[in-house]
């Protein structure tokens, strides 16, 4: 069976605290908001912050945001948190971890940021960036899970499946 996006309505904007926890209470609360909906159902919820000194940074809130964002991230590296909720509609069991990677930056000019931001890409996506789209080239190396940057740590998936007692092989099978 294929997975089936449900968007789950969560309100981003209500939660701060230190980057990880956001991205982990993010996650847990699109994930609880999802499962009532969802009867029989193995159900995921992620959700993605740039930790960038100590600041949480989710989508940027305009172009303008957009444009400052990379002016502090540019040459520099920041950690790409991802939090992930598994819930377990059937049994109830439940479990949520947050996958951790560092992103370097390119040092980017002026003229590389205006064309990037007026591309509209980082408007949509935590912290400004993107690995797997038009700001590929802006992103010099990763520190771990390259998947977690995308937004799905496919390692840590296969592990909170376990930890609900699933397995990739039996969700293929």
């Amino acid at each position: 069976m294929d997975p089936e996006v449900i968007v789950s309505g969560v309100d981003e904007s209500t939660v701060t605290g230190p980057p990880a926890d956001v991205a982990l209470t993010l996650a847990v609360r699109k994930a609880t908001a999802v499962a009532p909906r969802c009867p029989d159902a193995l159900v995921l919820g992620c959700d993605s912050v740039l930790d960038l000194d100590g600041e949480a940074l989710g989508k940027p809130a305009d172009t303008a945001d957009a444009v400052d964002r990379w002016r502090r991230m540019r040459g520099r590296s920041g950690v790409l948190l991802t939090g992930h909720c598994l819930i377990d509609t059937r049994t109830g069991r439940d479990t949520a971890e947050v996958a951790a990677t560092t992103v370097h930056f390119a040092d980017l000019t002026d003229e590389e940021i205006t064309w990037y931001v007026g591309s509209g890409e980082p408007l949509r996506v935590a912290g400004a960036f993107t690995i797997d789209g038009l700001g590929g080239p802006y992103v010099e190396r990763v520190d771990g899970d390259p998947h977690n940057v995308v937004g799905l740590s496919l390692p840590l998936l296969r592990h909170l499946l376990v930890d609900v007692g699933e397995s990739l092989a039996a969700l293929r099978s």
